[in-house]
């Protein structure tokens, strides 16, 4: 349970888990596939499941315009690994036997094929961030984990219903650009990152900087952190490393206590 994520540090004396690298690309897809339903059990422990909306993609390694994701209508807190189905560019499910959430499909297959470096992207209607978004505000740098936002995410100011077109996703998709995440006004937070880890991380710790930033704002006057020393905070907590390593911590708690979650 994460001790093949292990490599000992230079002196010998120490072990750091770091992302693993993979020659073979099916145990790099069920790699993938686990994180997924690792992540998915958090966040619906953390609560962040409202109805059936929500999801988070993990693009295949083989078939990279294909990603695994959580089926419709299914609780984050019941995914398995074998619950999880692969959908093509063309909204296909091309393995597994539930249907897709045509707004999964809508905005991630835009994602997936906008940003390549993308291996995941989770989007859910949390409420903290619902409720920034419907301010129609980005996260400000008034706390050191926000920081990690920094210059590093957008607002899609618009609002048009559900997303089912693909070309609304595709519009998502150009907000977002080269950033890390981008809030959706009136809907929610969107993240991405190099794994899904990372991925989910971003969301849980952007959540939590919505709720940050509600809470004071709401108590009083706000002293956010200067530019220059959030610019040198996101150098330091911004990058994808960062993110998989914060996740590691929730993944192990779900793996000791979620186990089915590999089945």
């Amino acid at each position: 349970m994460g001790l093949s994520d292990l490599r000992p540090v230079p002196s010998g004396s120490l072990e750091f888990r770091f992302p693993r690298r993979f020659d073979d690309v099916a145990e790099e897809r069920r790699h993938r596939m686990e994180r997924l339903a690792a992540a998915l059990r958090v966040f619906g422990r953390l609560g962040f499941e409202e109805g059936v909306a929500g999801h988070i993609t993990a693009r295949d390694p083989e078939h990279t315009d294909h990603f695994w994701v959580n089926p419709f209508g299914m609780s984050f807190r019941h995914v398995r690994v074998s619950d999880l189905i692969l959908v093509n560019h063309q909204g296909e499910v091309v393995e597994g036997t539930r249907p897709v959430n045509q707004a999964a499909f809508a905005i991630h297959s835009m994602i997936h094929q906008a940003r390549p470096d993308a291996v995941a992207a989770a989007h859910s209607h949390s409420v903290h961030g619902k409720a920034l978004s419907a301010l129609g505000q980005t996260v400000e740098p008034l706390t050191q984990d926000a920081c990690a936002f920094y210059e590093d995410h957008a607002l899609f100011d618009d609002y048009t219903g559900v997303v089912l077109d693909v070309e609304e996703g595709r519009r998502i998709a150009q907000a977002l650009g080269s950033h890390k995440a981008v809030i959706l006004r009136n809907h929610g937070l969107l993240t991405v990152g190099d794994s899904v880890d990372a991925a989910a991380w971003w969301f849980i710790t952007m959540e939590r900087s919505c709720q940050a930033q509600l809470l004071a704002k709401a108590a009083g006057r706000v002293v956010p952190i200067t530019h220059e020393n959030a610019k040198l905070t996101h150098g330091q907590i911004g990058n994808d490393l960062v993110g998989w390593i914060n996740f590691q911590p929730l993944y192990d708690q779900v793996c000791r206590t979620d186990p089915d979650l590999f089945d």
